[in-house]
């Protein structure tokens, strides 16, 4: 049994879209992201700078990996409902 905390989160592109994605280290991912470091999603990639707009925190690789998917189907709308209730 592990202690990590894992992070299913949305970031908001500059084209106006969402990624959604989830890590166990959340502000490596975020400069991973944003090119500060290797690595990041190739739809971030092209959509640069992204900002962190909402987080969840979760005791499980896979709670966390359930939540991702959710999430992605939610609607942009949706998503901005998410994003600015927290």
């Amino acid at each position: 049994m592990s202690n990590s905390i894992y992070f299913t989160y949305m970031v908001y592109c500059a084209d106006g879209t969402y990624y959604t994605g989830k890590t166990f280290n959340l502000v490596r991912r975020m400069r991973q992201h944003n090119g500060e470091l290797a690595g990041g999603a190739k739809y971030t990639k092209a959509r640069r700078p992204v900002l962190l707009k909402y987080f969840e925190e979760h005791d499980s690789n896979k709670t966390a990996a359930y939540r991702e998917s959710q999430l992605k189907k939610l609607t942009h709308k949706q998503k901005e409902n998410l994003c600015s209730a927290k």
